[in-house]
C-alpha cells in the first residue's frame, strides 16, 4: 500500500502550532485580562486549525504526531528544571528573549500535544462507538427477527 501525503495537510498543523506558541507567549508574560482574551481566540484559532489537519490524517498519522510532541514537550519542559534564566544565560542573544521563546515553545507542544491527543481519542472512540452500536443493533435485530412474518 502506498500512502500519498498531500504536502497542503501539514499547513493546518503549522498554523496550530504557531498560534498555540503566540498564545502560550502572550498569556507567560502578562496576567492582565485583554491579552488573555486575545490569547484564548488565538487558542480557538488553533484548535480549528488542528482540527482540520486531524481530519485530513490517518489515526495512525496522528498517533505519532501525539507522540512526538509529548516527546518535544518532555524535552522542552526539562529546561525548565535547570531554569529558563540559565539556559537563557548560556546560549548566545538576549537571556529574556532566549526565556520567553523556551516558555512559549513549552505552551505551544504542550497544547498542541493535548489537542492531537483529544483528536485521536475522539477518533478512536469514535470508531469503537459505531461498532458497539452496530452490534446492539444486531441483537436488537435478532429480537425482531422471532417475530417477522414470512
Amino acid at each position: 500500500m502506498i500512502q500519498a501525503t498531500h504536502s497542503s495537510d501539514r499547513l493546518p498543523l503549522a498554523v496550530s502550532f504557531a498560534c498555540f506558541v503566540v498564545a502560550g507567549g502572550t498569556t507567560a508574560t502578562t496576567d492582565a485580562t485583554v491579552p488573555t482574551l486575545g490569547a484564548t481566540a488565538v487558542a480557538i484559532g488553533a484548535v480549528y486549525a488542528l482540527a482540520l489537519y486531524a481530519k485530513a490524517v490517518t489515526r495512525r498519522t496522528l498517533a505519532q504526531l501525539s507522540i512526538a510532541f509529548w516527546i518535544a514537550f518532555i524535552a522542552v519542559a526539562g529546561l525548565h528544571a535547570v531554569g529558563l534564566g540559565t539556559v537563557g544565560a548560556t546560549v548566545p542573544g538576549p537571556a529574556e528573549t532566549i526565556a520567553f521563546s523556551l516558555s512559549a515553545i513549552t505552551w505551544g507542544t504542550f497544547l498542541t500535544a493535548c489537542g492531537s491527543t483529544a483528536f485521536l481519542a475522539a477518533r478512536e472512540y469514535g470508531a469503537s462507538a459505531g461498532s458497539h452500536v452496530e452490534a446492539d443493533e444486531q441483537v436488537l435485530e435478532g429480537e425482531t427477527s422471532d417475530y417477522s412474518t414470512r
